[in-house]
Parts: C-alpha cells; structure tokens; sequence
C-alpha cells in the first residue's frame, strides 16, 4: 500500500520541516493544525475563540485535498495552553460535529510551538467508510 506525503497549499507551508498530510490506504493522520493562514500569519492573536475556528478550517482543508471531509474524523488531540479556555473552545467542537463527535484527547499544555498559539489540533481519519 502507497502512502501520500502531502502538504496543501491551502496550508501554512512547511518549509519541508515535516509532513501535514499522511494518506495510507483510507487512513489519513493530519500534523496538528495550529492557527496560522496559508501565508503562515497568526489568526486571532489572544483570542481562542477566532484561534479554534482556524484551526477546525485548516483540519477541513488538509481532510480536502484528500477527497475527505470533516465528517470522516474518528480521532482528534487538542492542546489547550489554558484551562480557562475550555469553556469557549468546547462549543465551537460542539458545532462542528453536532452529533458523532469523533472520540477526542483534551491536554492543557504550559506552551505550543510559538506562544501567539493557544490551541493545536490533530486528527485521524478514515476516508470512504461511512
């Protein structure tokens, strides 16, 4: 089975640091999605709130250049830098799977790649099963 290294450049690119996308067979495990644009600029600097919905829109575009959408997420791993942003991250969750949530790992974490982030997420998905 052929395994697809993908970085779209719907992302922030990756400078050939490491790999976004890795496709094998109809598993798909995406890098942790942090919230930056495809320019690689910080969105929402101090906010979680415009910081979470970057990072659920950037899971949507790697999943995208694989044929799969966010509906086909099984897994996800989000970091947190603050407990007290739970409370305003866990209903944009909410709203982008409303129902069959995929099964989720919740870390609070004194610090992410670069301190502008506040949430970081991973997924796994399976493509063409439901």
């Amino acid at each position: 089975m052929a395994r697809q290294y993908l970085n779209p450049e719907t992302l922030s690119s990756t400078s050939g640091r490491y790999t976004q996308v890795v496709k094998s067979g109809n598993m798909v495990f995406i890098a942790g999605q942090i919230a930056s644009d495809p320019s690689g600029k910080v969105v929402g600097e101090n906010d979680v709130k415009a910081q979470a919905r970057q990072v659920y829109k950037n899971l949507e575009a790697a999943l995208k250049s694989i044929g799969g959408s966010l509906l086909d997420v099984v897994k996800t791993t989000t970091y947190l830098t603050k407990p007290e942003n739970f409370p305003i991250w866990s209903p944009i969750r909410a709203e982008i799977w409303p129902s069959n949530p995929p099964t989720s790992t919740l870390l609070i974490v004194s610090a992410l790649a670069a301190p502008a982030f506040l949430i970081e997420v991973e997924a796994i998905a399976i493509i063409g099963d439901r």
